[in-house]
């Protein structure tokens, strides 16, 4: 299958200090790929430089086989790159219909916000995601649930058909029940074919709707297999101990 965005032989410095070093990563349509490793292990480095935010040091990105050769956040959103923060991307102050259309709201006359077509796209959003919850289109985002609000951003980002979303700990914070309806919601882009970086120091989070787990470690990708190849339990005594991997590596060569 062909790759959606690759990433060849990409390093990051930040004057004297490397924060990624030779990372080479492919995430194909519709694929889920956890993102997993300590704190300091370069998983935001790596992420802003897919969301254009950071330029690699050195290294080559693609993006539907063809070799960027400039890259930034202005190109990455024409791409259909989506990165989804918590705790930003939504004002709290405003509508869940004002929110929905955040920097891509519909006017008349060039001047005026179109109303009706606000009130459209909304309704059109709110039954694609089916969010759990009794509120309206025009409740207060403040008074929305965690889950609630990750739903909206992540539905935000299918209705305008985003080709990768890029999410930071979409469920860090969230109760087991909202949890859970935010991964069905993460799990159903599959079907659209969207992929999905998910960024988490909880392999637990991930794991369940995971295709593969890739972890990072000081800035070196140091496992990147199917998520089937390991038990959760596994890929914390790795990121716990990465030093196990050198053990193994030396083990079976030397019974070869």
């Amino acid at each position: 299958m062909e790759s959606l965005i690759k990433l060849e032989n990409v390093s990051k410095n930040f004057g004297m200090v490397q924060a990624l070093q030779n990372i080479d990563l492919k995430i194909s349509q519709g694929e889920i790929v956890g993102l997993v490793g300590d704190n300091g292990a370069g998983k935001s480095t790596l992420i802003k430089i897919i969301a254009g935010i950071f330029p690699p040091s050195s290294g080559n990105i693609y993006f539907a086989g063809k070799k960027l050769t400039s890259y930034n956040p202005h190109i990455s959103r024409e791409l259909g790159i989506q990165a989804v923060h918590q705790g930003v991307g939504l004002v709290d102050t405003m509508s869940v219909e004002r929110n929905m259309v955040l920097g891509e709201e519909p006017v008349r006359a060039k001047v005026f916000l179109n109303m009706r077509k606000i009130k459209s796209i909304t309704k059109e959003m709110l039954e694609e995601i089916d969010i759990k919850g009794n509120f309206k289109p025009w409740t207060l985002v403040g008074e929305l649930s965690g889950g609630q609000k990750q739903a909206i951003k992540i539905g935000r980002s299918i209705y305008y058909k985003e080709r990768l979303l890029l999410l930071d700990e979409p469920v860090t914070g969230l109760s087991v029940r909202e949890t859970y309806n935010v991964l069905e919601l993460i799990k159903s882009l599959k079907e659209k074919k969207v992929a999905v970086i998910f960024i988490t120091h909880d392999v637990h989070q991930v794991y369940p709707i995971a295709d593969r787990i890739v972890i990072l470690e000081r800035g070196r990708k140091i496992l990147d297999i199917p998520k089937c190849d390991k038990e959760p339990e596994e890929i914390v005594n790795i990121i716990r101990n990465p030093g196990i991997l050198e053990c193994k590596s030396s083990e079976n060569d030397n019974q070869r």
